[in-house]
């Protein structure tokens, strides 16, 4: 195939049906934002390389993409939907309510290897609640992010949950001058993708003997939750969390620097490639962007993968678009299906006409490959009772009535 007719690696068309599919799993997680009270917020693709570069560590910063415009600034990509936020509350931060709480649905893009699941753009969907460090604000997020993955389908939500605390205060005791905390528990991060075996090797790369490595899985496996987790943990629960979907992970690290508090993953057992998303709290991300002081808890969806599920899982609903296609029968009858699509769609029936004079069996054999459940025949003898012919295409029934009942029958 020729290049130019081909997406860069790592980037996606998607057609229709893969469109659909994205769509439904936005419309089902925006019921619950807006049901917990997070209104939308949508920021540019392109930000300042500076506002980007260094918030998320040295391994993440290599992903960013980078580039100058025509007037030599450093420019970059969107990596996340989390800083270029922290930029909005700093710039902003007069005109937002005090206990802003937003959800951001765009695409992010990242320079890693394409692989199962993992793309150079995909798209996110955050939600957060700034300007509190009650637990509260950390309760809320993780009540919304469970709803929101049920209201999708999926059968089994589980949410994955831990401190950074307890991730700070076992690995101190291993740092050094050469590798310091946050690199320690960007290696621990991997334990689940790669085994604990992997992970002492990649620490002892780093410069941790084995038999240190080996004492901070040990010690970081036996770790409890600190007080502040298991008040959060309880308000989730109040707020209608199940206790058994909630799971302490002494070993949850959520690799990016800039995570002060609880972190939390989000999985579904079901499927089987990684977690659907993951969050916490970063109290002083913004202050660090912009020079204010404003806690901040949240989470990142895994948006792409949560399609990906769905699909695997079947929950995605196979109707078309359109509730009835109207045929048309000939020259002499065009009016009549014109008029009739009109009041269809007038009646908020999704209606489509179908756009040529092919032979009527041509149609139906359309509207059923499209999986439109119902066809309105309008030919002469129609046209001349003022009524239409309505076909079932699943059960193959028909009915002559008029518009009016036509209407009835599919509001």
């Amino acid at each position: 195939m020729n290049q130019q007719l081909q997406t860069p690696k790592g980037f996606r068309d998607f057609l229709p049906r893969q469109a659909r599919a994205r769509q439904f799993v936005v419309t089902k997680v925006k019921e619950i934002f807006e049901r917990f009270g997070f209104v939308p917020l949508e920021t540019p693709t392109i930000e300042y390389a500076s506002i980007l570069m260094g918030k998320y560590g040295e391994e993440a910063d290599k992903l960013v993409f980078q580039f100058k415009d025509r007037g030599d600034r450093e420019l970059a990509l969107r990596y996340d939907q989390t800083v270029p936020t922290a930029r909005v509350l700093a710039q902003y931060q007069n005109e937002l309510p005090k206990y802003f709480r937003r959800y951001q649905i765009q695409n992010v893009f990242r320079a890693e290897k394409p692989q199962k699941g993992r793309y150079r753009e995909f798209t996110q969907c955050d939600i957060d609640i700034f300007g509190s460090t009650n637990p509260l604000a950390d309760a809320e997020v993780i009540a919304c992010t469970y709803f929101a993955y049920k209201n999708v389908g999926y059968p089994t939500v589980q949410i994955k949950i831990n401190d950074r605390q307890i991730l700070f205060a076992t690995l101190e005791l291993f740092a050094t001058s050469d590798i310091s905390v946050f690199s320690l528990i960007q290696s621990i991060d991997k334990l689940d993708k790669i085994g604990a075996q992997e992970v002492i090797d990649e620490l002892v790369r780093k410069g941790v003997s084995t038999a240190q490595a080996t004492a901070a899985l040990e010690t970081i496996g036996s770790a409890k939750p600190t007080e502040n987790l298991q008040d959060i943990i309880k308000k989730s629960i109040q707020l209608g969390v199940p206790s058994d979907a909630i799971i302490f992970t002494s070993s949850l690290a959520r690799g990016l620097d800039y995570y002060t508090g609880m972190i939390f993953e989000v999985i579904v057992p079901e499927y089987t490639t990684g977690s659907l998303g993951g969050g916490g709290r970063y109290d002083n991300l913004i202050n660090q962007l912009g020079g204010v002081n404003i806690p901040a808890v949240g989470i990142a969806f895994g948006f792409d993968r949560m399609v990906e599920a769905a699909e695997l899982l079947n929950l995605i609903p196979t109707t078309s678009a359109s509730s009835i296609l109207v045929t048309v029968f000939d020259e002499v009858t065009a009016q009549n299906a014109l008029t009739t699509a009109k009041i269809l769609r007038e009646n908020n029936i999704a209606t489509e006409l179908y756009p040529n004079l092919d032979p009527l069996e041509k149609q139906l054999k359309y509207a059923d490959k499209k999986g439109i459940p119902f066809v309105v025949i309008i030919g002469p003898e129609e046209a001349n009772s003022n009524k239409v012919t309505l076909k079932n295409l699943k059960t193959k029934e028909q009915k002559k009535i008029s518009v009016e009942k036509l209407c009835t029958l599919l509001a």
